[in-house]
Formats: structure tokens, C-alpha cells, sequence
């Protein structure tokens, strides 16, 4: 994600033929935009409530403002107590970081800054490099006390959760709705998703669409979804890469923290379904870090999560793997 920043939002109200009224605030919020779908009984404006969440996750989670608690953190403040939030996206990463066998690891910061896609400075990479700054990497190397204190085996270990927060923060906004009593909605933020009941506007579940990672310009849906009580989740390198401006060589956002390079894999794009938007966010990262044969096995071993791979075959010719949930979800 870019600079985690909170742009007031638009609030459009509709009433719909039942009788239920379709309310529906859109904006721009973690260096994306939202949109967010609910229906009630009356006109409803919860602006307020979805600026508090974004800025709470901000202020707990963002390595791109200067005095957020991670922040505090990476820069060796180990007197801070963190909140409720900092140590849920801590507890769950461990889990899934369990889980993949090391691929998700929030610890990979001190090289996606050194590879140019954070907040911190960019560094000319090579084998050496790599080979130093992997002392800094491993979630096997940090630790969160009862008393909600971060320990650091290394003071320059680098916290960098964006491959989770923006899921957790979706999470954050569906349980603001959930508490308000709203019982159908969709939250939407830079096309991750969390859809609870249904669309009744239509009567009909939810649908999702999900964008061809093949299509470099503009957008293509690859397929639609239909979605209820679940939680959507894509990572793809297709859009998120830079060049290098001397060597003309490029670099994708995916680090392999195994290995400290960027992964240039033959997988294309994934998308995950989970029960919340980050897990399905975290799982959807390590994947496309992960070789595919290590992917299908932790999908076929985990049976909360439904999953879509695009990937090129060995001749370079685009494949698809559908789990059968998800198959089964498919909009004809």
C-alpha cells in the first residue's frame, strides 16, 4: 500500500421497492479507495464511525506515519504498549506465518524498504546485502508479552504489516456494522472484500468480481463471484512493480522472505476466501511467494480457505486451480 492516508468520504442514499433503504458511503482511505454498501430501514450516515476505524488502524498499523505504534517500534521503542488491534494482527500473522512455513512474515519490512517498496530508504541490492539484511528477518525472532510489549531479538527487526492490515481493517469496518445491528452489507476497500447476507436491493447474493492479472492496462474481469458471509482477498503482481531506471530490470512488490529477493514467479494472481478479510489477506500474499506445489498443499491441508491460482505452465500458457468451493460459488 502507499502513504495510509484518510480522505472524507460520500454518503448516497437510495430506497429500494421493499421498503429497505440502500445506503452506501464511498472514498478514499489506506492509499486506496472504499466503498461501502448497507441497508436498513431508514437513511443511516456512519461516516464518523468509518473515519474512526480507518484512523485506528492508521495509528496502530501504519509504517507510513511517523508516530503510529509501529512505527514507535521499528525505531526500538520497547516500552510501548500496544493496543487491542496491534496484538490481534500480531497473534493472527504468527499463526499464519505457522502455517505457510515462513512465506507470510511481517518481518520482511527492512527488505521491502531495501527493495523500494516501503516507507523506509531503498538500497542497492546485492547478493551480499540480501545475505546481511536476513539477520533482521523471522517472526521466530519476535515476541509479544502478556503486557502487550513487542521484544525484538534485534533492535533493527522491521515491523511491516501492509500485507494484512488493509484486510483487518475491512474486518474492523464489518464489525462496526455487525454492532449497529446492520445484517446485510458489503465492504469494499482497494477490491478486497467482506459481504455479509445479501444484496437486497436484488434480492440475490452478493457479486464479486475478481480482475484478470493478464490485463497489464486498465481492468477485465476474469470472472464473478456470488458472495455471502465470507471474506475476499487478491495479491497479484501485475500492477505492483517498478523499474529499475539504470538497469531497465524489474522488481515485483512479492519478497520471498526465505530467500530476501524479489520473486519473479510464474504465479500470476490469487485470490483467497477466508472467514475474515485478513486472514484471506495474509494467506493471499505468502502465496504468491510461495512454489505453487507448497501453495496447493497448504490449501488442500487448510479447509477454512477457498482458493483461485492463475499461473503459467512450463510452455507459458495461463492455467487456472479452483478449489471446489470456490467453483461452486461461480456466477454462470
Amino acid at each position: 500500500m502507499r502513504k495510509w492516508i484518510l480522505i472524507a468520504g460520500m454518503l448516497l442514499v437510495f430506497s429500494c421497492n421493499n421498503g429497505v433503504v440502500r445506503n452506501q458511503t464511498l472514498g478514499e482511505a489506506l492509499g486506496t479507495t472504499f466503498n461501502i454498501i448497507y441497508f436498513a430501514n431508514e437513511e443511516l450516515n456512519f461516516q464518523k464511525e468509518i473515519d474512526s476505524v480507518f484512523t485506528s488502524v492508521n495509528y496502530s498499523l501504519s509504517t507510513y506515519i511517523p508516530d503510529s505504534d509501529i512505527s514507535r517500534i521499528n525505531r526500538g521503542d520497547s516500552l510501548l504498549v500496544v493496543d487491542k488491534m496491534f496484538r490481534e494482527v500480531f497473534e493472527l500473522s504468527r499463526e499464519v506465518h505457522k502455517d505457510t512455513r515462513g512465506y507470510f512474515d511481517p518481518t520482511v519490512g527492512v527488505l521491502v524498504n531495501a527493495w523500494g517498496f516501503g516507507p523506509g530508504n531503498q538500497v542497492s541490492m546485492d547478493s551480499t546485502s540480501v545475505d546481511s539484511l536476513l539477520n533482521y528477518v523471522g517472526f521466530n525472532k519476535v515476541s509479544i508479552t502478556p503486557e502487550n510489549r513487542i521484544v525484538k531479538d534485534n533492535p533493527n527487526i522491521y515491523f511491516d504489516f501492509n500485507a494484512i492490515a488493509k484486510g483487518y481493517a475491512i474486518d474492523r469496518l464489518a464489525l462496526m456494522l455487525d454492532r449497529k445491528g446492520i445484517a446485510n452489507y458489503l465492504v469494499e476497500v482497494g477490491g478486497e472484500v467482506v459481504a455479509k447476507g445479501i444484496n437486497l436491493e436484488k434480492e440475490k447474493p452478493w457479486v464479486v468480481g475478481i480482475d484478470d492479472p493478464q490485463v497489464v492496462t486498465g481492468r477485465k474481469l476474469k470472472l464473478l463471484i456470488n458472495l455471502t458471509d465470507r471474506a475476499l482477498a487478491s495479491s497479484g503482481n501485475y500492477r505492483k512493480f517498478r523499474i529499475d531506471s539504470v538497469t531497465g530490470k524489474k522488481y515485483v512488490h512479492t519478497v520471498d522472505p526465505i530467500t530476501g529477493y524479489t520473486k519473479n514467479s510464474n504465479t500470476l494472481g490469487v485470490t483467497i476466501l477466508a472467514t475474515n478479510c485478513a486472514t484471506a489477506d495474509a494467506y493471499a500474499t505468502a502465496f504468491m511467494a510461495m512454489d505453487l506445489p507448497e501453495a496447493f498443499k497448504v490449501i488442500n491441508s487448510n479447509k477454512n480457505l477457498e482458493a483461485y491460482i492463475i499461473y503459467l505452465d512450463e510452455k507459458g500458457v495461463a492455467k487456472e486451480f479452483l478449489t471446489k468451493g470456490f467453483k461452486s460459488l461461480l456466477v454462470e
